[in-house]
């Protein structure tokens, strides 16, 4: 079994992705940049919380404490209401209170003389308190809701950002020339579609905001600290500046897992459809144990750089909790020493506490962010990468013909092609066919008859020569207009899903009924339409249990719709039986008639009444005439005809 194949994933760089990305965001730069804004706005807010705290706390403080000032006690000392013994007590209990603890001396106070009490008993600023809450609960709620707005604008920024991915990735498709689609894999193109787009939509949604905030509330606690107390602020960064140092250790080396990550992901992707496609095959070959190898190789390297990134990653969050666990202690063992020497109010402690909280969370979100951006910055490289393929070259057709007044006239020019530069497939291709001719083109494999039509479809360009319609060069004409001159039934049939009706309308507008139903009877297959549940209205996919020979009938009669002056019959009969080819060639009798037709068949029986046969070999057309004129000659055709009874 060959293996699978890979997709080579060029060297990123994270600037560049990330710049083409804000680029590709241009549309709604306003709302994005609003949206930065308010998330700016929301961290700042949240940084100016904690000195109102601070505020708080030290009025509720003083509110609880006695009202013992120096101003106090040499008033008191001065009342002469008061008496001397009173004097003497108070006096006694200021100069012991130092020896003893809180609780002890607030029960102290408590015993006072009423004189005295009712001068130092605790008052609490209720009206200050009030103000200060107030004030708080603005500010938090205020915050939350900026951070809503900014949520909701992300979000919808992103998801409508998916959806213009999916939308350019659709149009691209159909403008990259089939050369793209027989190098990639099906399954790493879809990968790109899904996997890498959502990866994008979900990130984005995240990690922008969070970046700002998080540097906001980052750089903006460093000031608040210092602007509250210095010898606190550098307590606080000291003990999380290890921090930074792992961080910068890890996100250097993380990214390269996260490109290989996507790409890997790819590659199972595209393995793992190009393994069902092929299923049967698989099982008959008894490949699946080949096929399980292959898969665990994948498996296991996805595994691998999926392990690594997670890791990486997810190693963040509890480094940066140690670091804030530990900064929390630092902070209330140095508040602790500097409020016994009366540096700092106890109200400072409890803003350091949410300072430091401010401090190293945003490490861990800036971390988290910028996974995040580089998940992004990997998915948009490739889809980035799609997205700027070499697309079919732009067409500037002044010429369009007429299908309902097409002669059928087709002549090939001195024609020349190669898939590549170093390879040339057709090599000096010419001949001239006449409106209404039955033409087939027979030779070994790999002689260039399928690389024929393809040129005729105008699906490649030619390296040089030309190719006429009616005296037209195709080179005059755009692509749509020449595939709506063709009707192409190929060896592989396709339904896509949907009802037998709308399959065989595809892309055809203004027929009724009746038109449809006299082509399924020309064909042959209205008998078996009428078997289905529904009719014309039955759901079919090309998935279903109908038999290759209904396909294929099914798919004439979509041609017979379609009634274009040309057809293209590519091994149209390859697949079915002997009987079902009987069926299928009437059908096609009936379909050919009127029309300049190309034939590609490898049972020459088949071709018999062609009025010409088109003999290739190496790319050159080395024998050309009808069935008996070609037997006559006993040459290259004579020897290839009758090989088939020889091996029969």
């Amino acid at each position: 079994m060959p293996k699978p194949m890979t997709v080579t994933e060029k060297p990123k760089n994270f600037n560049d992705s990330i710049k083409k990305l804000f680029k590709s965001l241009n549309n709604w730069k306003y709302f994005l940049v609003l949206s930065l804004i308010l998330a700016f706005i929301s961290a700042v807010l949240s940084l100016i919380a904690p000195n109102r705290l601070t505020s708080l706390t030290d009025t509720i403080t003083l509110g609880i404490k006695p009202n013992i000032s120096e101003k106090i006690i040499e008033d008191i000392f001065k009342d002469e209401n008061i008496s001397d013994e009173d004097k003497i007590e108070f006096k006694k209990l200021i100069e012991t209170s130092n020896d003893k603890d809180q609780t002890t001396i607030l029960n102290e106070f408590d015993k006072l003389p009423d004189s005295i009490y009712k001068i130092v008993k605790p008052k609490m600023n209720i009206t200050k308190i009030k103000n200060i809450s107030l004030l708080l609960a603005i500010l938090y709620i205020v915050s939350a809701l900026f951070n809503f707005i900014e949520s909701f604008i992300m979000t919808t920024i992103s998801n409508k950002y998916a959806k213009k991915l999916r939308n350019e990735i659709s149009v691209k498709i159909n403008k990259l020339p089939l050369k793209f689609f027989d190098t990639h894999e099906t399954g790493d193109i879809l990968s790109r579609i899904t996997n890498d787009v959502d990866t994008i939509a979900q990130n984005l949604n995240h990690s922008l905001a969070t970046l700002v905030t998080s540097l906001t509330l980052f750089i903006g606690s460093i000031l608040m600290m210092f602007i509250t107390n210095y010898i606190m602020a550098f307590t606080a960064i000291i003990s999380s500046i290890i921090g930074f140092i792992f961080m910068g250790i890890i996100m250097g080396k993380s990214q390269k897992w996260f490109v290989e990550r996507q790409t890997e992901l790819g590659n199972l992707n595209g393995f793992i459809e190009e393994m069902y496609n092929a299923h049967n095959i698989v099982k008959v070959y008894n490949g699946i144990k080949k096929s399980n190898e292959d898969f665990d190789i994948l498996n296991d390297k996805l595994y691998e750089s999926n392990r690594k990134s997670q890791f990486l990653s997810g190693i963040m969050q509890p480094l940066m909790m140690f670091i804030g666990n530990f900064g929390y202690v630092a902070v209330c063992v140095v508040g602790a020493l500097l409020t016994m020497n009366n540096i700092i109010s106890f109200g400072v402690i409890v803003a350091f506490m949410v300072y430091v909280r401010l401090f190293t969370n945003p490490l861990s979100q800036i971390a988290q962010a910028m996974t995040s951006l580089q998940s992004v910055a990997a998915s948009s490289d490739r889809v980035f990468e799609f997205l700027e393929e070499k697309e079919l070259t732009k067409e500037k057709t002044k010429i369009k013909l007429n299908k309902t007044k097409v002669k059928g006239e087709i002549e090939f020019k001195n024609v020349k092609f190669g898939y590549d530069e170093n390879r040339t497939i057709i090599k000096d291709f010419s001949v001239k066919i006449k409106p209404g001719s039955k033409v087939a083109i027979v030779g070994p494999t790999g002689a260039g008859k399928t690389t024929i039509v393809n040129l005729l479809m105008k699906f490649y360009e030619i390296n040089s020569g030309d190719i006429l319609i009616d005296g037209v060069s195709i080179k005059e004409l755009s692509r749509e207009n020449i595939h709506d001159l063709f009707i192409m039934v190929l060896q592989d049939t396709w339904l896509f899903e949907g009802t037998i009706k709308e399959n065989l309308i595809f892309n055809k507008e203004k027929i009724t009924d009746e038109e449809i139903v006299e082509a399924c009877e020309k064909v042959g297959v209205y008998h078996f339409i009428k078997t289905l549940p529904g009719s014309l209205e039955s759901n079919v996919n090309n998935n279903d249990s109908i038999s290759s020979g209904q396909k294929q009938l099914l798919t004439i009669t979509r041609g017979m719709i379609k009634n274009a002056p040309f057809l293209i019959l590519d091994e149209a009969t390859s697949n079915v039986d002997t009987r079902t080819e009987e069926l299928v060639q009437k059908a096609m009798d009936k379909l050919l008639k009127g029309k300049t037709s190309f034939i590609i068949a490898h049972r020459l029986s088949t071709i018999k009444n062609a009025d010409l046969i088109l003999v290739m070999k190496d790319g050159n057309i080395i024998e050309q005439g009808n069935h008996n004129s070609l037997i006559k000659k006993n040459g290259f055709y004579a020897e290839l005809y009758n090989s088939q009874f020889k091996n029969n």
